[in-house]
C-alpha cells in the first residue's frame, strides 16, 4: 500500500459503472504499438456479456498466451461506494471465502465463493493492511493502526507475534508472506504512521517514523524478530517463488523519497533464515503507445504493490498511479523479469492473490471494487 495523498489522480467519476480505454491492440506474441479506439467497459449489474477473449487481459510476450485463457471474463465480484481502499487478499481453502481489508474504513471483510455472499468479517480490524494464513489456517494480519503484526488464534483470541524491533516500536507492518517452517516474512514501510487516514500518524512527521523502513523474519518457534535487509526504500509487496529459494519485495519509496526506484527487488535466501545481495528484478516502466498521440510511445512507471508468484515462478503484481491502460496487473517471467502480460483494470489494483478450489482464480483488490479472473495457472503457494 502507497500514500495515496502524496500521489492521489485526478479525480474520477463517482458512478459505480466503470469506463475505461483500450490503448494496446497486443497481437499473440507481440507488443500491439497501434492503440485502440476507446471502449466502453461496464461492470454494473446491467453490462453488456464480454466478447472473448476479454480485450483487457492483454499478451505481451508468447509465453503469456499459456496462462491467458481465451473464453473467461475478468469479473467484478463486489463493489461499494463506502469501501474506500481494498487491500490484504488473501484466500482461505477451508472456508472457501476470500478475505480482505478495507483499510481506511478499519474492517476486513469476506467473500463467500459458494454464493458470492459478502459480509463484514471483523470490525475494529487495527486498520489492517496485507493479510495470510499459515499452515495451521491461522489468519495473520500486518496492522497499520495498532503497529504490529498479529495471528488470530482457533479459540478467537490474538496473538502479537511483532510489534517492536530493537527496543522501538515498528512502523507499520505492511504484508508477509508465511515459510514452511513457519518463519513469517513482513515488510514495514510505514505507511500506515504517516497519515491518520490509514492508522495512526506519527507525531515527528518523519518519512521513517520509529526506524528505518525494513524487511523482517518472525522465528516461527521463538518469535524472536530478525531484520532481513533495509537495502530498499520502502519495502511492500512481498512473495516467495515457488521453491522458497528467493524472495520478491516491491519497492514503492518513490512516494516520498524522489531517488527511489519503481521497481520489485529479489534476493537469494540462504539457509531459509538469511539473505544474499539483493538486485532488481523487474521495473515498473511500461513502454506503450501514447494515449494522446498512438504514434509515439511512451513509458511510463508506476508502482507494484501486493505481489504473487505462480507455480510457474511467474510474478503477478498488482500495479497503479498512473492511469488507463497501466492500472492493473503486470505478470513477469522469473528469468529476466520481462513483462509478458498485462490484466487492464479501471482502478488502481493494490495486491493480488490466487484461490478457488483450484488455486487457479486470480483475486485483485483494486481501490473501490475486487475483481477475479481464471488463468491457466496456479498460485505457487497456500495464498
Amino acid at each position: 500500500m502507497i500514500d495515496p495523498i502524496a500521489n492521489a489522480p485526478a479525480a474520477e467519476a463517482s458512478s459505480p459503472q466503470f469506463a475505461r480505454r483500450s490503448f494496446l491492440a497486443a497481437a499473440a506474441g507481440a507488443v500491439g504499438l497501434a492503440a485502440s479506439k476507446g471502449l466502453a467497459r461496464d461492470f454494473g449489474p446491467h453490462a453488456a456479456p464480454v466478447r472473448y477473449p476479454d480485450p483487457d487481459i492483454v499478451t505481451l510476450d508468447p509465453r503469456f498466451k499459456k496462462y491467458a485463457l481465451g473464453n473467461t471474463p475478468i469479473q467484478r465480484l463486489y463493489h461499494s461506494p463506502d469501501m474506500l481502499w481494498a487491500e490484504g487478499p488473501a484466500w482461505n481453502g477451508v472456508g472457501r471465502y476470500l478475505l480482505w481489508s478495507d483499510i481506511p474504513n478499519n474492517v476486513q471483510m469476506r467473500w463467500l465463493e459458494e454464493d458470492g455472499h459478502v459480509t463484514t468479517f471483523r470490525h475494529p480490524a487495527g486498520n489492517s493492511n496485507g493479510n495470510t494464513f499459515d499452515f495451521q489456517g491461522r489468519q495473520i494480519s500486518f496492522e497499520h493502526g495498532n503497529r504490529r503484526v498479529v495471528r488470530y488464534e482457533h479459540d478467537g483470541t490474538i496473538t502479537v507475534l511483532a510489534d517492536k524491533f530493537d527496543g522501538k516500536p515498528l512502523n507499520a507492518p505492511n504484508d508477509g508472506v508465511v515459510h514452511p517452517n513457519g518463519d513469517i516474512w513482513f515488510t514495514d514501510p510505514g505507511y500506515g504512521a504517516l497519515m491518520n487516514y490509514e492508522g495512526e500518524k506519527s507525531p515527528n512527521d518523519s518519512k521513517q517514523p520509529n526506524q528505518k523502513e525494513a524487511v523482517y523474519r518472525i522465528d516461527g518457534k521463538t518469535l524472536k524478530i530478525e531484520k532481513l535487509t533495509e537495502e530498499i526504500y520502502k519495502p511492500n509487496g512481498i512473495c516467495f517463488s515457488p521453491d522458497y529459494k528467493k524472495v520478491y519485495v516491491a519497492d514503492t519509496g518513490a512516494s516520498h523519497y524522489d531517488e527511489a526506484p519503481k521497481n520489485i527487488k529479489v534476493w537469494d535466501i540462504i539457509d531459509e533464515k538469511k539473505l544474499g545481495k539483493g538486485k532488481e528484478f523487474a521495473s515498473m516502466k511500461f513502454k506503450r503507445p501514447s494515449p494522446a498521440n498512438p504514434q509515439t510511445t511512451e513509458e511510463p512507471a508506476g508502482f507494484a504493490d501486493g505481489i504473487r508468484a505462480d507455480i510457474d515462478g511467474n510474478i503477478w503484481a498488482s500495479a497503479g498511479w498512473v492511469g488507463d491502460g497501466y492500472d492493473g496487473v503486470h505478470v513477469f517471467e522469473p528469468k529476466e523479469g520481462v513483462r509478458i502480460g498485462h490484466i487492464r483494470l479501471p482502478e488502481i489494483c493494490s495486491n493480488v492473490c490466487f484461490g478457488g478450489s483450484k488455486r487457479n482464480r486470480l483475486f485483485m483488490t483494486a481501490s473501490t471494487s475486487l475483481y477475479a479472473v481464471y488463468v491457466e495457472t496456479k498460485g505457487a503457494h497456500i495464498t
